[in-house]
């Protein structure tokens, strides 16, 4: 029986050593109770019944719905009736250097990083595929599906391709109902976001950063929001508490060090930070979503006993086979 190339800790799933994508499909029935992941995750709807729930509330999904959500984001399925979710997942190292360009693309710069905060969706984007979309975007994943057990090593840009092939169907996909932004984002805005995220625990200031790319603080807010949605320091803060919810996930660190080492030494502040993004305090976030690892095989069980079955190799929309 083939593993999946992801571990679960319970309601921790992240990406086993030397994975960097993957796509599949999975059969949910019942109840998938809520769980965190740490990497990006998109999951399309290709049939059955069920509701996804999250801090953003509850979604009767339908055949064709899209989730993307960012690192950190906990969500669960509940009262799913053969549920098939085509899951694109991967890692945000391959985000922020493979597909590192993607930030200067209009469409794609909405996708994966200005829409799933803009508009206060704390790391969630939601989305529904026409029929036509539904059929290019699942082309793609059944194309990344199939490098599921080829190594990376000889097929890195294999999967790097489909994956961004993927991508870009979705974006123009997403883009029809929503507004973007028109053209290239601001290479000031790239530099911004770069340096931010390469030092996190900084105390930077609108000052401080307008000054390093000799601009005005007020012009640079406007190239911000206008790439991003969100102020310079709207967007350090969302970074901030991704890179908290990693650490608090995949460390033992006490939790005021993690804070100092994201920028927020006070402590009560960190904490409003962060229970402000995710709803949870991040004690509570880290007892729940932090337990002992266990490999997720073929087929397997929910913690309710409830059946979630991978099926390979089996091109969307088609029904799902019987057990």
């Amino acid at each position: 029986m083939l593993e999946l190339p992801v571990e679960n800790t319970r309601e921790l799933v992240h990406f086993a050593d030397g994975v960097v994508a993957f796509a599949g499909h999975y059969l949910h029935e019942g109840v998938h109770l809520t769980h965190t992941h740490s990497f990006v995750e998109v999951a399309v709807m290709c049939g059955g019944t069920g509701v996804h729930h999250s801090l953003a509330g509850r979604q009767q999904l339908a055949v064709g719905d899209v989730l993307l959500l960012r690192p950190g984001v906990w969500h669960g399925y509940e009262d799913c009736r053969r549920l098939d979710m085509y899951n694109c997942c991967f890692a945000t190292e391959l985000l922020q250097n493979e597909l590192g360009w993607t930030r200067q693309d209009p469409l794609l710069g909405y996708l994966l990083w200005a829409g799933p905060y803009a508009q206060q969706r704390r790391g969630i984007l939601t989305a529904h595929l026409g029929a036509e979309a539904l059929a290019e975007c699942t082309s793609h994943l059944d194309e990344l599906e199939a490098l599921r057990n080829r190594p990376v090593s000889t097929h890195h840009g294999d999967i790097v391709g489909r994956l961004a092939l993927f991508l870009s169907s979705l974006a123009r996909a997403v883009a029809q109902d929503t507004t973007p932004g028109q053209g290239q984002t601001h290479a000031a805005v790239l530099d911004a976001m770069r340096m931010m995220e390469a030092r996190p625990e900084h105390q930077w200031t609108l000052t401080e950063l307008a000054a390093a790319l000799h601009l005005a603080p007020g012009y640079l807010i406007r190239l911000f929001k206008n790439a991003t949605g969100l102020p310079p320091m709207a967007y350090l803060s969302r970074h901030r508490v991704e890179v908290a919810a990693t650490r608090l996930l995949h460390t033992d660190d006490p939790i005021h060090r993690i804070g100092e080492s994201v920028g927020w030494p006070d402590q009560n502040y960190f904490a409003r930070r962060f229970k402000a993004h995710y709803g949870l305090s991040a004690s509570a976030y880290r007892s729940q979503f932090r337990h002992r690892s266990l490999r997720i095989r073929k087929a397997g069980l929910g913690r309710t006993g409830s059946p979630i079955e991978y099926l390979p190799g089996r091109g969307a929309p088609a029904k799902p086979t019987e057990r």
